[in-house]
């Protein structure tokens, strides 16, 4: 059974999930996803679960679905999610790491050198 946080709901916890896998490459532009029951029996969630999921990655032009066929992966899906990540980093958490930073007496300095040292 797949574990899910409490601090959000489980379809939009499952929709970030497809999102990863996007970007991890596991899914590539026109690749089918798995279908409603299958993802739905694969993380043991409930059917309507899973179609919420859906509707909103369709809403948001990651996934489109071909009729009696399935749910794939829209032309322009990664550049998509990259873009609101980001936009959603620089305005949630940039912020509150910059507050913390400042309390903490960390400099940029030092987390550039550590930036370098990680890649």
């Amino acid at each position: 059974m797949t574990d899910f946080r409490q601090d959000k709901a489980i379809y939009v916890q499952i929709a970030e999930g497809i999102c990863d896998d996007i970007l991890s490459g596991h899914y590539g532009e026109d690749d089918r996803i798995p279908s409603v029951r299958e993802l739905s029996v694969l993380l043991e969630v409930n059917t309507n679960t899973v179609v919420r999921t859906y509707d909103i990655l369709t809403r948001e032009g990651i996934i489109y679905t071909r009729r009696g066929m399935g749910f794939f992966v829209s032309p322009g899906a990664r550049d998509a999610i990259i873009k609101e990540r980001r936009a959603r980093f620089m305005k949630e958490q940039l912020p509150d790491l910059f507050r913390q930073m400042k309390l903490l007496g960390i400099d940029i300095g030092t987390v550039d050198r550590l930036w370098e040292e990680s890649t």
